[in-house]
């Protein structure tokens, strides 16, 4: 029992960490909003760079990818909560019935590491130059996630014996 209650507050407090980004990024927009524009417009990347026809100026489209993000972030938040819920429903059935459970909350996991792998180290880190930008530089911070999302996957799908020491 000790390990299914390790992995179902796992995920609730994953699901707390991406509630609480979302958040952030809806009552402060203005604190990450700057950070989106800049590696989008790649206006700090190295000045003879010849990635810059893939930046993009137009804030309706600058806006929309940060709705994106926050959506993502939300998405991700509400999933790992809702399959934090449904593991600790099943913590006392049978292991097979547990390994079941799972599926919010992978899919929860699997949208966070999308969205920091995919979206922010692949996109943003490599098709918008981002690792050239001293101040608008986030691989560090996406990374921390990623590493944190996939270490708690892995976690996750390991499988439990019916009887746990």
């Amino acid at each position: 029992m000790a390990v299914r209650l390790s992995k179902i507050l796992l995920v609730a407090a994953i699901a707390l960490w991406l509630a609480l980004a979302a958040f952030g990024n809806l009552t402060d927009y203005g604190s990450n909003w700057p950070f989106v524009r800049h590696v989008l417009a790649m206006d700090t990347i190295f000045p003879d760079a010849g990635i810059r026809y893939r930046a993009i100026h137009s804030p309706l489209l600058q806006r929309a990818a940060y709705a994106l993000i926050v959506a993502a972030e939300t998405l991700a938040a509400a999933l790992c909560a809702l399959g934090a819920w449904r593991l600790w429903r099943a913590r006392r059935l049978p292991a097979a019935a547990f390994h079941r459970a799972k599926g919010l909350a992978v899919l929860g996991l699997t949208t966070g590491v999308l969205l920091w792998l995919g979206g922010f180290m692949a996109i943003g880190g490599e098709w918008f130059g981002m690792w050239m930008s001293t101040p608008w530089n986030g691989l560090e911070s996406a990374s921390r996630f990623v590493v944190v999302l996939l270490a708690a996957l892995l976690y996750l799908g390991q499988r439990e014996e019916d009887a746990e020491p």
